[in-house]
């Protein structure tokens, strides 16, 4: 960034006073929360994330450096519920993005669906990427696509499913002009998200248990290793036969279980 696009110290100053000022906004609405979903407390929790994330952007652009904050993302969590009680009717809304990884494999299918339509009288959808996309999904329902993407050349992408609630259900056609609209947030009652960014966390998390475990079983060899030399000292060596004789070393059975 040049120097002359660059946020002065006084920008950055006053960014710092609103991030005090939206601390103190935050603190009195828990403490006047009147329960658990206070709009109040939301509406100063989203006031305070948008102070601290324009301040670290500033202060990064000014001074390159960072916050010590992680700014949650409008779709980490949901506003507080304030849908009917007791819905009567509901809607479930899915998103789900894919990338056409092999083109050709996709057309094949669509060569197939078009050979077997005999009342077919386009036979040329197949021959590009977007007729063969209609083709497919004209031909099989969403679930089945999403369970054999890889064989129609798809690659899976982020998808997301959410259920709202309704007092009562829309009449026949009200909707399907613009179906995703007037989604309210507010009326979700529970969402459900898919996203390889969740597979690099939980990979990250896996590798820092697989490592504790590392170390969990060296220090378990270890264990084996004092234990087995304790043994060795405490009596004779072995001569590798079983039983009470000379040359015999005899175990404890606990102690024997727990090695």
């Amino acid at each position: 960034m040049s120097d002359a696009a660059q946020p002065t110290a006084a920008e950055v100053r006053a960014a710092a006073e609103a991030v005090k000022t939206a601390l103190d906004r935050h603190l009195a609405a828990v403490e006047r929360r009147s329960g658990e979903d206070d709009p109040a407390v939301y509406d100063a929790f989203n006031q305070l994330a948008a102070a601290a994330e324009a301040y670290d952007e500033l202060l990064y652009d000014r001074y390159d450096e960072v916050t010590p904050f992680e700014i949650p993302g409008a779709d980490d969590t949901l506003p507080p519920y304030t849908g009917p009680e007791e819905p009567s009717a509901l809607s479930v809304l899915i998103r789900r993005d894919y990338a056409v990884a092999e083109p050709q494999r996709l057309m094949a299918h669509a060569r197939r669906i078009e050979a077997a339509d005999e009342e077919s009288t386009d036979t040329d959808a197949s021959g590009t990427v977007h007729g063969a996309l209609s083709l497919l999904f004209g031909e099989f329902e969403p679930d089945e696509i999403a369970s054999r993407h890889k064989e129609f050349g798809l690659e899976e992408g982020d998808s997301t499913l959410w259920v709202t609630a309704a007092d009562e259900a829309a009449d026949p056609g009200e909707w399907l002009e613009a179906p995703f609209e007037q989604v309210d947030p507010q009326s979700v009652v529970c969402r459900f998200d898919v996203s390889a960014v969740f597979d690099d966390e939980f990979d990250d998390d896996l590798d820092d248990d697989e490592e504790e475990d590392g170390d969990a079983d060296g220090d378990a060899a270890e264990l084996d290793e004092d234990l087995a030399a304790e043994l060795d000292e405490d009596g004779p060596e072995d001569d590798g036969a079983e039983g009470d004789g000379p040359g015999d070393t005899a175990v404890p059975a606990r102690l024997e279980a727990d090695r």
